[in-house]
């Protein structure tokens, strides 16, 4: 069993109620450890973002949380870094400002070109990001994916984090109608990355919450992309991107047993310091 979460929002950016919650959910289930992954701040407003009036109050309330909880529960503060070229800060400069123990590196919003324009790939509303490939790309499938894994390259050549968020999230609200994840223009695109990604030392995120949020039948990898990543052995960790405490371990079995019929036999766990590997 996984006893560990290190990607979840709270109030403080699009989830639902205070850090305390969280983890009086995660001491029912016998958690050891968990993290706080606030939407990092953006140069414009969005409706998922922390703000940036609010960063000493996130500071200091994981920081209280740390010390009530300890001996319980290891609690740790960190940001889900938007990477958007040209817009979004260095990643340097939130983890300073936010005192991060991790990070966890994810585009949401890309940019396409030289463009103004913003494409949210995310959110529940699979007609935003249709029209964002009619409005944007042309409807032009193929530039638009493109776009997204070259600004994911770009984030994992510039900026200095711990996690790739759910690497192949753009495929959520394609399901398999514009294109299929075994074209060979796609797998070439993801191999890509995936190389970046272990050159970095990074980790891959498993993501859950496509699954139980019912807009996607798969995990973020799954497949060939998450055989892929087992077979490069780039570490993984399993998350379930919570947004209230009850979904702080959905689909977290599934995961495993899609993570060991892919070959992974390990997942990777924050001590506080450093990452160690941990055997399934």
């Amino acid at each position: 069993m996984i006893n560990f979460n290190f990607h979840q929002h709270t109030l403080f950016s699009d989830g639902k109620e205070e850090p305390e919650k969280y983890i009086e959910e995660a001491l029912k289930l016998k958690f050891k450890a968990m993290g706080f992954s606030e939407h990092s701040p953006l140069p414009f407003e969005t409706p998922f973002s922390l703000k940036q009036d609010n960063i000493t109050r996130y500071v200091n309330e994981i920081e209280k949380l740390k010390k009530k909880y300890s001996g319980q529960i290891a609690v740790y503060r960190a940001l889900e870094l938007d990477y958007i070229p040209g817009l979004s800060e260095d990643f340097e400069h939130w983890k300073d400002a936010c005192k991060t123990d991790y990070s966890i590196g994810g585009v949401h919003l890309v940019k396409p070109g030289n463009t103004d324009a913003l494409w949210f790939t995310d959110g529940p509303d699979r007609n935003v990001y249709d029209s964002g490939i009619e409005s944007f790309f042309d409807n032009d499938i193929r530039k638009a994916v493109t776009t997204y894994y070259h600004q994911l390259n770009r984030m994992i050549e510039t900026q200095i984090f711990d996690v790739v968020a759910h690497v192949d999230k753009i495929k959520m609200h394609n399901q398999d109608r514009f294109f299929k994840e075994d074209e060979k223009w796609y797998r070439n695109l993801v191999s890509e990355t995936l190389t970046l990604i272990k050159e970095k030392q990074l980790i891959a995120e498993i993501n859950t919450r496509g699954i139980y949020k019912k807009r996607s039948e798969k995990l973020f990898p799954d497949d060939e992309t998450l055989r892929q990543v087992v077979k490069m052995k780039i570490p993984v960790i399993i998350s379930s991107d919570a947004h209230k405490p009850g979904e702080i371990n959905l689909f977290f079995d599934y995961a495993v047993k899609r993570l060991i019929e892919s070959g992974g036999k390990s997942i990777w766990f924050f001590n506080g310091r450093t990452w160690e590997e941990r055997a399934l």
